[in-house]
């Protein structure tokens, strides 16, 4: 672009100066490099306007209104207050697009999404923003009608944005992980084919977030960030290769396993015996993952594996962070009914949300006040001595009366199936 028409950015230059990589680089980029004449001019708009907000230390995004026809979410509104000194980068509109589970890509999928944004935005993308969006990043009222209808021909979709059903997210799963003990991908796909009209048209009191982890490692940080959390576990015992034991030891040391596994297990179920072998107490096992991550190959899930779900989790908002409270402790994935079980979980969940929930409150908070027990019978779900708020913490908890209560329970468990037997 013609250099006379570069807008000087002293502030921002310093930017630059430090060890690490900077944003600035890359619009200097943009701006210099970029073979679209039109870019290189947004990107030296959007550096101008950023500069000055630097130099008055305010801001000058406002938000509006700008959706696709028939959508009502999706896409975040940016005009700009200084638009007169700053044309190029006076709307500068952000769209969510869903990305696959497990955020699987080929090559021609990456270049199609890359030249239609060339065509209609600033260039700029993020592989993900923190909701699990592709984050496509600067583009005018009339290119948002554009790329959106394009990248529509060719199967993609625009992700929730709003007080909506947000886009879920899955982690990379069993195609690359050996922790994995469901299939990811699956249960990610039935709950956003489900509930599509809500991601598409805000309708909750607040946002509402699904999140889909193999094991309880929760590469997507499921129980602290999403209101409905899958978690792959197993329910019998973990299984254990002592050759493999032994041939780490023999790599380590006993020290090391000492050290850096079983004295860092949070309950103290791991025993290493003379002979280097391990013992484990799976019934106090609470699947941390830290010894598997560790002994990859002498450590590995059990055999029967299944889901625990999860509802409530949240990140700072009226009361503070919440973890998910668990809801299902263990649930098999085998066949198409058992995947049903957990859309019609979140189905009654998500509708119990709607019209129980104060405005600008999440699940985990309308929760905490209406009570536990409240929103178990709302949803239909039985109490479970397995549900739990918090992982075990706390030594003062009160233990009398609980051994004939948990016995009624499991008779009572007992005899319901019983009855539906026969």
């Amino acid at each position: 672009m013609d250099k006379s028409k570069i807008h000087p950015t002293p502030m921002l230059d310093v930017l630059e100066e430090g060890p690490w990589p900077s944003f600035i680089s890359g619009f200097k980029r943009m701006r210099d490099e970029y073979p679209s004449e039109r870019i290189n001019e947004v990107a030296n708009s959007l550096l101008g306007q950023l500069e000055h907000s630097y130099e008055t230390r305010k801001g000058y995004w406002k938000g509006g209104t700008v959706s696709v026809f028939g959508y009502g979410g999706g896409i975040i509104p940016r005009f700009s207050e200084v638009g007169d000194a700053f044309p190029e980068s006076r709307e500068f509109h952000t769209l969510r697009v869903q990305p696959p589970p497990g955020n699987y890509y080929s090559t021609d999928m990456l270049n199609q999404l890359a030249d239609s944004w060339e065509k209609h935005g600033s260039g700029m993308i993020t592989f993900h923003g923190q909701t699990g969006n592709i984050m496509f990043i600067g583009t005018t009222t009339e290119g948002t009608q554009h790329f959106f209808d394009e990248i529509n021909e060719y199967g993609w979709d625009l992700g929730g944005a709003g007080p909506c059903v947000r886009t879920a997210m899955a982690c990379v799963g069993a195609a690359r992980c050996e922790q994995s003990n469901c299939n990811e991908h699956a249960v990610m796909r039935h709950l956003v084919n489900t509930f599509t009209d809500d991601v598409h048209r805000p309708a909750l009191p607040y946002k509402f977030k699904f999140k889909v982890s193999g094991c309880p490692n929760d590469c997507m940080n499921s129980i602290e960030r999403s209101d409905f959390a899958v978690i792959g576990t197993w329910r019998d015992d973990m299984k254990v290769d002592q050759d493999e034991v032994k041939a780490f030891i023999e790599a380590k040391g006993r020290d090391y396993v000492i050290d850096n596994v079983t004295t860092r297990c949070p309950t103290d179920c791991m025993t290493l015996n003379d002979d280097n072998t391990l013992d484990i107490d799976n019934g106090n096992c609470v699947r941390c993952m830290h010894c598997l991550n560790v002994m990859t190959k002498a450590l590995s899930p059990g055999d029967d594996k299944g889901v625990t779900i999860l509802i409530g989790g949240k990140r700072t908002l009226k009361i503070g962070d919440l973890m998910g409270t668990v809801i299902v402790p263990f649930m098999k994935l085998e066949t198409a009914d058992d995947y049903e079980r957990i859309v019609d979980l979140a189905s009654e969940t998500i509708d119990f949300f709607a019209e129980n929930a104060l405005e600008h409150e999440r699940t985990g908070e309308m929760i905490e006040r209406i009570g536990l027990v409240n929103f178990l019978e709302g949803i239909g779900v039985d109490v479970d001595p397995n549900m739990v708020s918090s992982p075990r913490q706390c030594s003062y908890v009160r233990m009398d009366g609980w051994d004939e209560e948990a016995e009624a329970w499991f008779n009572r468990k007992a005899e319901e199936k019983a009855a539906a037997a026969g």
